[in-house]
């Protein structure tokens, strides 16, 4: 199973008005993936454009930043269309999950835009993007890792 994840509106509220409370809700959600451990994380988030791997796992514990495992290519970077395209964050999954020859691996995305997905797609889970994870959002997607 792969998790892919956003930051922005699911690590931390977005807009984050102060750098102390970026990763604010991290410790959350390692707290669920410690549960999981057969989860492998993929970052999905913008940040990645800016950021190498290693100084993105940086954020991490060090349990969890040794199961990131790669970061979406960018939209812009896609070397096929998908029955996606039209949706930016999936159509960057689906071309991760090809481009690394996994494309019948399981897996959920945890993000905070609905509109960069097909609707009614069953392995999203949202988040409120002024919150970020919260308890509800964890037994959600607990519920989506355990299949």
């Amino acid at each position: 199973m792969i998790l892919f994840l956003d930051f922005d509106g699911v690590l931390h509220p977005e807009p984050c008005q102060d750098d102390a409370q970026l990763f604010c809700r991290l410790p959350l959600l390692e707290g669920l993936l410690r549960d999981f451990p057969e989860v492998d994380l993929v970052i999905s988030s913008t940040w990645r454009d800016k950021w190498t791997l290693d100084e993105l796992r940086s954020k991490f514990s060090a349990d969890i930043a040794k199961r990131i495992i790669g970061a979406t290519p960018s939209w812009k970077d896609l070397l096929e269309l998908f029955e996606t395209i039209g949706y930016q964050r999936h159509a960057e999954i689906e071309g991760w999950l090809r481009q690394a020859g996994r494309p019948w691996e399981q897996w959920v995305a945890i993000d905070d835009k609905p509109w960069l997905y097909k609707p009614f797609l069953p392995n999203l889970v949202l988040c409120d993007t002024a919150v970020g994870i919260d308890e509800v959002v964890l037994q959600r997607l607990g519920a989506k890792l355990n299949g």
